[in-house]
C-alpha cells in the first residue's frame, strides 16, 4: 500500500454487497462496458483508468505517470462457494531494475488484490497483492514495504513474461489467505486494481480484462 495503512484505505467499507449464490461471481465486466460500483482511491496522484477498445475487445486501460491510485469494488465473496479469482491482464513495459521490496521501489505496472476488512479491529485487516513484478522472480512472496505483514505481495508475473501479451490468471484465494496469514477466512470484502509508479517516478500502461470468482 502507498503511504497509508490498509485499514485506513478501506475504512469507508462500512456496508457490504453480498454476492449471489451462482457458479461465477462477476466483479469486473469490462468487456461489456461495465464499471458499476468501482470506486477510486488516490495515494499519490491519479492513475487514469478508462474503458477502451484493444484488438476488437473492450478492456480497462490504466495509465500511470508518477502516480498511484487504484480502483476498488466492495463486494463480500463467500470463499467456501467461489474461492478462485480469475482475471486477465497485459502490460506495455516493465519498470526496470527497481527494488520492489523497498518503499522506494514499491511500484508495479499491474496489480490486483483482495482484502479482508477487519472493521474496527483494524489490525485484522489483511490483503494479498498479486503483482506483475519488474525485478522479482515469479512465485516470490514478501511483505509490503509500507503495510508490512498485513499485506503480502505475490509475484504472479515477472520481467521474463512478454509484454503486449494477454495472460489469464487463476488463484485460489482461500488457500492463499490460509497459507500466508495462517487463518481460514471464509469471506473477502473487496477487490482492487492498481497500476502505480509514484515511488520510482516512472510511467506504465496496463490493460485489465474481466474479473470474476469461480468454484474452481
Amino acid at each position: 500500500m502507498k503511504h497509508l495503512s490498509i485499514s485506513l484505505l478501506f475504512a469507508l467499507l462500512s456496508s457490504h454487497t453480498f454476492a449471489k449464490d451462482t457458479a461465477d461471481i462477476h466483479l469486473g465486466l469490462f468487456s461489456q462496458g461495465q464499471l458499476n460500483n468501482w470506486n477510486t482511491k488516490e495515494f499519490s496522484g491519479t492513475t487514469n483508468y478508462q474503458l477502451t477498445q484493444l484488438n476488437d475487445k473492450q478492456v480497462l486501460k490504466a495509465e500511470s505517470q508518477s502516480s498511484a491510485s487504484g480502483l476498488f469494488k466492495e463486494q463480500k465473496i463467500d470463499l467456501q462457494k467461489t474461492p478462485v479469482l480469475n482475471w486477465q491482464w497485459r502490460i506495455e513495459s516493465h519498470l526496470g531494475k527497481i527494488n520492489e521490496q523497498s518503499k522506494e521501489g514499491d511500484d508495479y505496472s499491474a496489480r490486483i488484490y483482495v482484502l479482508v476488512d477487519g472493521g474496527w479491529a483494524f489490525w485484522k485487516t489483511k490483503a494479498i497483492n498479486y503483482v506483475w513484478s519488474s525485478n522479482t522472480s515469479k512465485g516470490t512472496v514478501w511483505p509490503n514495504a509500507f503495510a508490512g505483514n498485513s499485506a503480502m505481495m505475490i509475484a504472479v508475473r515477472s520481467s521474463k513474461d512478454d509484454t503486449h501479451t494477454w495472460y489469464h490468471e487463476k488463484r485460489n484465494i482461500k488457500k492463499d489467505l490460509q497459507e500466508h496469514f495462517g487463518t481460514d477466512f471464509q469471506y473477502i470484502d473487496a477487490v482492487a486494481i492498481m497500476t502505480d509508479t509514484d515511488n520510482t517516478k516512472g510511467s506504465a500502461t496496463a490493460y485489465y480484462g474481466d474479473i470474476y470468482f469461480s468454484e474452481k
